[in-house]
């Protein structure tokens, strides 16, 4: 790999007697790796565990497969699965992925909070945060609120409101040289350090959403010291109730330069790509928050009417949380949300459906987020129908069903809703997500 040479010098004055074996790894292969989703009902044994952690694995992933399509595995190399590691948010926790696209590190904090506490997951680029969505839909949680602002704007709506936050910062890109080659025509010798100097007006915001006592994870996914530890030394000279915290330094973490409490990712030692964290926690003793003005539910009063009986009829558990409508669309949010009216919102929470003349249709997310027990009725779909019915084309059964919504599955988990109508389940899967085989 064709490296700049102000990069050659700088990490062989950083790494010394390990620079050669350092700059080799940038002309080894990438390292792939999946995670499993544990909100999924239906598990399935995958090999080439990735040691100590909960749901990692090496390998690649088919974007077309059945496994990805229901959200049953997400793509993402092994680096970036050690920063929500590190994260691990409990139950009931209220956390912010702060920069949040593509969704590696936002599912995988939805995998620890298991459909219980809030996340909020931010991403200020439009564009990416499109991406964000899909991945967070495919996901299956209910307890997400994807946000497209800047972490100015949301600190005036969440001030001292979060738990956690994550905050895997916009850098110079070192890490990913190896798996984006392109990403080395925007390196320059000052990028690092331009890098830092936004990372740290993005971190000034975020030190005003954490609450008393919450914690703060800060990663990178590159090496350059100017984005790391300096950053993290000027976050404890700036911020003295924060203290650092060690990470556990497992499958060839590094200890950091002049910090050993935080972690480093090195191909030549840890396998997989480049990456960066550090885990502080805020030491001002918990309190209670004043009285906030929470989010309400907002439906008339006929389209309580007819979600009920949609629910009842088809569902076997209640939802809760806060619905609203924005149009003739039903969302449902995590309860204990603020007043968003300020805030540019991506995907209002869960989408449940569309009110129609009369009627209520339910979501493609919706039939994502169920589990097979949580649903009455459902349609299995074999190998064969699943690549039918993901092209576009109507899928034939071999025996005649009640006619009605049912949960489109395969291999045992959801894939949306579908309507049957005596033999024939009529394609309900979305036009942008379709693909063909060929």
């Amino acid at each position: 790999m064709n490296l700049p040479k102000d990069f050659i010098d700088k990490y062989q004055t950083i790494l010394g007697s390990e620079a050669d074996v350092f700059l080799a790894s940038f002309d080894q292969e990438a390292v792939s790796a999946y995670r499993t989703n544990p909100l999924k009902k239906v598990q399935k044994d995958f090999s080439d565990a990735i040691p100590e952690t909960p749901w990692g694995h090496y390998g690649k992933v088919s974007g077309k497969s059945a496994d990805h399509v229901t959200g049953l595995v997400y793509s993402q190399e092994p680096a970036a699965q050690m920063v929500a590691q590190v994260a691990a948010p409990t139950e009931g926790m209220r956390v912010l992925d702060l920069a949040a696209a593509p969704g590696g590190k936002t599912t995988q904090l939805l995998s620890y909070l298991n459909n219980t506490g809030i996340l909020v997951s931010n991403e200020i680029s439009k564009k990416r945060s499109k991406v964000l969505v899909e991945n967070v839909e495919r996901f299956g949680a209910r307890n997400v609120l994807v946000t497209n602002e800047s972490s100015q704007k949301l600190a005036k709506v969440f001030s001292n409101y979060f738990d956690l936050i994550v905050f895997d910062g916009p850098c110079s890109g070192e890490g990913m040289f190896r798996k984006d080659p392109d990403a080395i025509q925007y390196w320059h010798k000052d990028y690092p350090t331009e890098c830092a100097d936004l990372q740290k007006e993005i971190l000034e915001e975020a030190m005003k959403m954490l609450a008393p006592g919450g914690r703060l994870v800060y990663s990178t996914c590159t090496w350059a010291p100017e984005e790391n530890e300096e950053v993290v030394s000027w976050l404890l000279e700036n911020f003295e109730n924060l203290t650092l915290l060690p990470i556990s330094k497992i499958n060839g973490m590094q200890e950091g330069i002049g910090l050993p409490e935080v972690a480093r990712m090195y191909p030549h030692h840890f396998k997989g790509e480049g990456q960066f964290v550090a885990h502080l926690q805020d030491t001002r003793p918990p309190e209670k928050l004043g009285k906030i003005k929470s989010l309400s539910s907002r439906l008339r009063k006929d389209q309580q009417q007819l979600w009920k009986d949609f629910a009842d009829k088809h569902l076997t558990v209640s939802l809760s949380g806060v619905y609203q409508t924005f149009g003739d669309e039903l969302y449902l949010l995590p309860d204990g949300l603020p007043d968003l009216s300020k805030v540019k919102i991506a995907r209002n929470g869960l989408h449940l459906g569309t009110f129609k003349k009369n009627r209520f249709e339910p979501s493609f997310a919706l039939g994502l987020a169920l589990t097979s027990d949580e649903v009455k009725q459902g349609v299995d779909l074999s190998e064969k129908d699943y690549f039918a019915y993901t092209s576009g084309n109507i899928v034939t059964l071999d025996t005649a069903l009640p006619n009605g919504w049912y949960q489109i599955r395969v291999n045992g988990n959801g894939l949306g809703f579908a309507k049957v109508v005596g033999s024939t389940v009529k394609n309900y899967y979305p036009k942008g997500l379709r693909f063909n085989t060929n």
